[in-house]
């Protein structure tokens, strides 16, 4: 079986040896008069991920700096990224996937003499689940007499979840142009300005993408 690691929309060098998802539960137990232990079962937590990675020093197609500056930038920008795992049969077929919003929280970078020139680094995510904002505006009725009297309080949602922009994430496959992705996408290829907005973050000359990259698709 096949894998490939997406970070930063970036196909990793070298597939991770293991991988490990930490589903954790928020469940409470509480101690009842007579009648024992009882679980109050609650939504799970976040999800948290362990990921050791292995950047070639000299046989990869970009050298590890290029990888821990995804990282340092991460943390230091409080960027947030989807963490993607593949998964493809001996034959070729897509068997299925991981696809999580995420958050750098820590990473390890070590350097063994067994690795030769190769940099390990053993990297922490945690699931980021997007949250919105509410304005509250408390408005304060006046009686005839001048006095302040009953208050009332307005509760206005920033923006509802079912009017966030829509999306889809496209693979760079070999071959591919911006203006190709576009023309696919929105039937115009002078589109492709779109694509460009929604990911500078991983496209620093529009002219310029590699395969393996993940965009995301405004729809």
């Amino acid at each position: 079986m096949a894998y490939n690691c997406y970070l930063f929309g970036v196909l990793m060098p070298e597939t991770p040896g293991k991988l490990t998802l930490k589903i954790k539960g928020k469940n409470s137990t509480l101690t009842l008069l007579n009648e024992g232990e009882i679980n109050i079962l609650k939504s799970p937590g976040l999800t948290e991920i362990t990921l050791p990675l292995t950047f070639p020093m000299l046989t990869g197609s970009r050298p590890p700096e290029y990888y821990l500056g995804m990282l340092e930038k991460a943390k230091t920008e409080r960027q947030t990224t989807q963490f993607i795992m593949t998964r493809t049969s001996p034959a070729g077929k897509l068997l299925f996937d991981t696809n999580i919003k995420v958050s750098v929280e820590d990473y390890n970078i070590a350097e063994n003499a067994e690795d030769g020139l190769d940099v390990s680094v053993e990297v922490k995510l945690k699931q980021y689940r997007d949250y919105g904002t509410k304005t509250v505006t408390v408005k304060t009725a006046i009686t005839h007499s001048g006095s302040a009297g009953t208050k009332t309080a307005t509760v206005t949602t920033e923006r509802s979840a079912a009017t966030a922009p829509k999306a889809t994430t496209y693979t760079v496959k070999s071959g591919d142009t911006l203006w190709g992705i576009a023309k696919k996408y929105y039937g115009n290829g002078a589109q492709y300005t779109r694509i460009y907005e929604a990911n500078k973050n991983k496209i620093k000359n529009p002219n310029l993408i590699y395969v393996g990259q993940v965009f995301t698709i405004p729809l």
